[in-house]
């Protein structure tokens, strides 16, 4: 555990309006540029343990054999960040990359991600972390402000889609695309977004990358279901876990390492 880092502390207005928007961007830089480059440098490793016919996006839970993306998670700039959404005590449980490379016609469609986590209460939040410059040419995210205090809404299950999930937000769903926000992140950057939020991604046609980490954080309150993913772990990043309500994983020694078990569906973790 780290203690906090004062230049990342979320001001009261920054609380302020992450509770009434449900995310925040415009936050000072994680990494410089040139940590930046050096974590790209080393990405290639990672990639190299990936299996004949997966993609980045199997990249789910490796900080949990990878100090290389256990040390992303629990960088203290990033966990000042979180401390001011969940407050004092909470832990990590899951890290998901999410590369689109140039001329990709992947898409992800408007969806929650709490509709895919078995857990309760919904008290997450998402750290996005980009590792490439990120904005609407390249097929950056997109959020609806506002749209976490509206609940769960129903998701469809479609197979005709370039979207990577296929369950998305029901046709007909009260909400409006067009005041969605778009993300322009520079590479070391990052946004947080509530586990409500409604958000999705178009695809990239440029001729650039659009690569980002996502990192799950969660109130020590937060319970999840065994039964739904029962090879979940925590890690704990700040305060006391006075709950115990999930096993706790053991913090990696390798600088890259793949998981030896194969992680809940794509859907199931939540996709950005």
């Amino acid at each position: 555990m780290t203690a906090p880092n004062s230049d990342h502390q979320l001001s009261d207005q920054q609380k302020s309006f992450y509770a009434q928007e449900g995310y925040l961007l415009g936050l000072p830089p994680i990494y410089t540029r040139e940590e930046m480059a050096s974590l790209n440098a080393e990405l290639p490793n990672l990639l190299a343990l990936l299996e004949p016919g997966e993609s980045t996006k199997d990249i789910r839970e490796w900080h949990e054999t990878s100090t290389y993306l256990y040390d992303i998670c629990m960088n203290p700039r990033i966990l000042d960040l979180v401390e001011g959404v969940l407050g004092p005590s909470f832990y990590c449980w899951a890290s998901n990359f999410f590369i689109k490379d140039p001329q990709s016609t992947s898409t992800v469609g408007w969806h929650q991600d709490a509709y895919y986590w078995p857990m309760a209460p919904m008290r997450s939040v998402t750290v996005w972390l980009a590792f490439d410059d990120v904005d609407e040419v390249n097929g950056g995210m997109k959020l609806i402000p506002g749209s976490h205090q509206g609940g769960i809404i129903n998701h469809r299950r479609s197979e005709e889609t370039d979207s990577v999930l296929t369950l998305e937000l029901e046709d007909g769903t009260d909400f409006r695309a067009d005041g969605a926000v778009q993300w322009k992140l520079k590479a070391g950057e990052c946004s947080l977004h509530d586990d409500r939020a409604i958000h999705g991604s178009p695809a990239n046609p440029s001729d650039r990358r659009r690569a980002g980490l996502t990192i799950r954080y969660s109130a020590t309150e937060v319970k999840n279901d065994m039964s739904v993913n029962p090879n979940f772990k925590i890690y704990l990043c700040r305060g006391e876990d006075t709950y115990q309500h999930n096993p706790y994983g053991t913090p990696p020694t390798q600088r890259y390492g793949r998981p030896d078990f194969k992680p809940v569906s794509n859907e199931e973790a939540g996709n950005t």
